[in-house]
């Protein structure tokens, strides 16, 4: 079940050299992000993609600036999720080889173990991929059983100490795929048939809204002060989380492409919508699109689209692009991966052949930045960096973080880039096939970088 690594090597090293930074760098990444929500842990380790906004930045340094160690878990598990609170416990969502099965672990962050595990009963791919942890640092997740649990731990233990049916809510061919709280507590949730829900767990009521016959949902969904969003495979949904039943705000239909591309997970959009801006943090929400052959940055404004901001096309340079990754953003600046040609190792149920069937792992990365007066977006930086995961940006050090896949036999390598100019300040090599991250995120504590993978789990530690 491993991805191939050969395939593609001589095209893939290419793409990797053939870098374009501009000649005058741009200031690094910064400003504000949203406000945290009191219903997560801190941001930074909240979810897979960081806080409940998405936007995957942390604070606090990475590991760039020093040799580093590198440190390899063997769980027998693919570890898509890694999950921090205000403890600094880990917690990775992993799905174990025997069975496919979920199963949470508290990992033991000096050692090369788990502490406690924990299944979760079977449900979808991505169920378990986008749970988060709450403000009392309890994994927050729905299992196979459609039951909404939260999950504490102590030094050594994993303890289910809630559960509420969604049962009522949710058909029984249907699955939850993500869950996150509003700024008011209530944890709203999205299923793979498009089914948007708004649980209060206090209470036990549950509220439902249906988007329209013939739209899925493939990635999670993100909440920012009043608002919650969602991308189906037709069109990007924005919600008033303050109304007792969810009702759209508003919809915006996207170029959904023509079919799945290569190195997609579903056909449409690949991307979490992303809360995002410089004055509150959240004035812009922004997603991807899968237009042919080149995908598009859509940025539109978090409390109406009747005008987008921008339609930006991206990695136009290349043959075609897509993207499975949703961007990183901050302030006025988005960063987009192009993942098209990925080699995934298995692909969800129902995702169809891809069209063209194949292709190579071509890469890329870009900065864009919406000008000043909200009123368009320009390409800042794009360069051939082929990102096998999905970036976390340090407002601190202003490094994305990400692992790269290049040279002869795509070995894998943690790099540091300058979101400033695109370049690549720092780079720790990971080993090959076995250590790949699967286009998902890593996490930051101490200095020190997690990344799941095919296999289990990486610890990049910095020296002194």
């Amino acid at each position: 079940m491993l991805p191939k690594i050969v395939a593609a090597a001589v095209s893939g090293l290419a793409a990797v050299l053939a870098t374009a930074v501009p000649a005058q760098a741009a200031a690094v990444a910064t400003g504000r992000s949203a406000p945290q929500n009191p219903f997560t842990a801190p941001a930074g380790g909240a979810s897979t993609h960081g806080d409940s906004a998405s936007a995957k930045t942390f604070t606090g340094r990475g590991p760039a600036g020093s040799t580093s160690r590198v440190t390899r878990y063997n769980l027998l598990a693919a570890c898509p999720t890694l999950l921090h609170g205000s403890d600094k416990a880990l917690l990775a969502l992993c799905t174990e080889y025997l069975g496919q099965a979920p199963v949470l672990k508290l990992i033991d962050k000096g050692g090369s173990g788990t502490l406690a595990s924990l299944p979760i009963a079977k449900g979808s791919l991505l169920g378990g991929v986008y749970a988060y942890l709450d403000d009392r640092n309890q994994v927050v997740i729905v299992d196979g059983n459609r039951d909404l649990l939260r999950i504490a731990h102590t030094s050594d233990s994993l303890t289910v100490t809630s559960r509420l049916s969604l049962a009522g809510a949710i058909a029984s061919d249907d699955a939850v795929v993500g869950v996150i709280p509003a700024y008011d507590g209530r944890v709203w949730f999205v299923t793979a048939a498009g089914t948007v829900g708004a649980a209060d767990t206090a209470t036990g009521a549950i509220a439902t809204h249906r988007l329209p016959a013939g739209e899925t949902v493939a990635n999670s969904i993100s909440t920012a002060p009043g608002r919650f969003a969602v991308t189906s495979d037709h069109a990007l949904y924005v919600f008033d989380t303050t109304a007792a039943v969810p009702a759209p705000r508003w919809r915006y239909t996207y170029d959904r492409g023509a079919a799945r591309k290569p190195g997609q997970l579903s056909w449409g959009s690949g991307a979490t919508p992303v809360f995002f801006g410089p004055v509150t943090g959240y004035e812009y929400v922004a997603i991807t699109d899968n237009a042919d052959p080149h995908l598009n940055l859509i940025v539109l404004p978090t409390d109406g689209p009747a005008n987008p901001v921008c339609v930006q096309p991206l990695f136009t340079d290349l043959a075609a692009s897509g993207t499975e990754n949703a961007p990183v953003a901050v302030g006025r600046s988005v960063f987009i991966t192009n993942t098209y040609g990925y080699d995934y190792p298995k692909l969800p149920d129902g995702a169809g052949t891809s069209v063209p069937a194949d292709a190579d792992f071509t890469g890329g990365l870009t900065r864009i930045d919406v000008n000043a007066a909200g009123t368009g977006c320009a390409v800042t930086w794009r360069t051939g960096t082929r990102s096998a995961a999905l970036p976390r940006l340090s407002v601190t050090d202003g490094k994305l973080y990400t692992v790269i896949q290049d040279g002869l036999l795509n070995g894998f390598s943690l790099t540091a880039v300058d979101s400033g100019t695109g370049a690549v300040s720092d780079r720790t090599f990971l080993g090959y096939g076995l250590v790949d991250p699967l286009q998902t995120a890593g996490t930051v504590i101490d200095r020190t970088y997690y990344q799941g993978t095919v296999t289990g789990l990486l610890r990049i530690t910095p020296g002194s």
